[in-house]
């Protein structure tokens, strides 16, 4: 099909050319020389990244899934009783990981399109005067239901009862694109892949793990190997790492780093915050409900929209790709069929942005749902105008 094709789904995200530029390189030595002034640019900006002095980077050659291990299974042993928070399909995935080694989840049920509720952490943990909870899990933004929660407001319910519980974050979805302070917070491990606002391609974890994390990894048992990140740590330090890395990601990550600082964090949130809301306006011209019923918890990284009755996610999906040359996300878990998923994070601008609602407009058109043509469209542009007229300008990464 001619023209580009729009991937605007949740992750992975659309890689800049800058980047591919900076892999498009020679496989170079992962013991030779360039390692360690590379490693040390990278480690160096992503703490600025996850806006962090005192959290310790660790990168693995795997996906985000595999960074959600590493932060379970050097943390906890089997037998620790651990709070969760069922919100959405990946969240309940982090509860599954837990409960895969042995650990005992008290897992809340919640209904999808909401937050973790900070009043029902600090219920929980005041009741547990023992301190039986070693963890709790919480996911940042919930990618299959555009929903951020308020991580700030856990960590003061998790003070406000003096418990020591480790605060194990999933970062996935929000990192470098929605604000998120590991030291301010109080955060203990945090995790992210490279495939959404980081803008590479799908390969490699980023954990940051903080001082009380990495002591608690010493006096664990769980079996581990590959994901233990103290040889990694060690090896870190000196530059290099303790198996052969994925070293063309790496370049491509420096430069992800370089452009991310560049354009300055307020600028990029920003940017996203921007985004988002053209989306979210078009959503409801379209008179279509967004799954995040709580404004204040609305993902600046995607936007879930539900269907009406009788329509199929999937065939919006399919009409999207096959005609149109548009990827959108669709419904995961229980809300398959049910809701399409919008991705607006990463390497993105307005017009880019316009593009897919257009085209999600025309997609939604083709599949039966009353949609008048344009409105979508024209309620995202007039959102952008507002902010060019009122002097807010709005970057590329590109």
């Amino acid at each position: 099909m001619p023209g580009r094709h729009f991937l605007q789904i949740p992750g992975p995200t659309n890689v800049p050319e800058r980047i591919l530029g900076a892999m498009h390189r020679p496989v170079p030595d992962h013991r030779g020389p360039e390692l360690p002034a590379l490693l040390s640019e990278i480690v160096a900006g992503l703490r600025k990244i996850f806006q962090t002095t005192r959290g310790e980077i660790v990168l693995f050659p795997t996906s985000g899934t595999g960074g959600l291990e590493a932060s379970i299974v050097n943390t906890l042993n089997a037998g620790d009783l651990v709070l969760a928070f069922n919100i959405g399909q990946f969240s309940h995935a982090y509860t599954e990981t837990a409960r895969s080694f042995g650990m005992q989840v008290d897992e809340v049920e919640l209904p999808w399109g909401q937050g973790v509720p900070a009043d029902l952490v600090h219920d929980r943990l005041i009741r547990d005067t023992a301190h039986n909870y070693k963890a709790v899990l919480v996911v940042h933004n919930e990618t299959s239901t555009g929903v951020t929660s308020d991580v700030r407001a856990v960590r003061e319910a998790i003070n406000a009862v003096h418990h020591p519980a480790l605060l194990l974050v999933d970062t996935v979805s929000s990192l470098a694109s929605i604000e998120f302070l590991f030291d301010e917070w109080s955060v203990d491990v945090a995790v992210a892949g490279t495939q959404k606002g980081l803008m590479l391609p799908p390969g490699m974890a980023v954990v940051c793990a903080g001082p009380r994390a990495i002591a608690a990894s010493a006096q664990v048992n769980t079996p581990r190997f590959f994901f233990d990140w103290r040889p990694i740590l060690a090896e870190m330090k000196r530059g290099y790492f303790p198996f052969t890395p994925a070293t063309l990601m790496l370049y491509g990550l420096r430069e992800a780093v370089r452009m991310l600082l560049e354009e300055g964090l307020p600028g990029v949130f920003g940017r996203h915050r921007n985004l988002a809301e053209g989306v979210r306006r078009a959503v409801r011209a379209w008179n279509l409900p967004i799954l995040c019923r709580n404004p204040a918890e609305y993902s600046n990284s995607l936007t879930a929209v539900e269907l009406p009755e009788g329509i199929d996610s999937d065939e919006v999906l399919r009409v999207a790709q096959d005609v149109l040359n548009l990827s959108l996300g669709g419904g995961l878990g229980r809300l398959k069929g049910r809701v399409i998923r919008i991705g607006h994070l990463g390497a993105l601008n307005e017009l880019e942005v316009l593009a897919t609602v257009a085209g999600t407009e025309m997609a939604l058109q083709m599949v039966g749902v009353r949609v008048d043509p344009g409105v979508g469209a024209r309620a995202c542009e007039q959102w952008f105008m507002q902010g060019h007229l009122a002097g807010r300008r709005v970057g590329s990464p590109r």
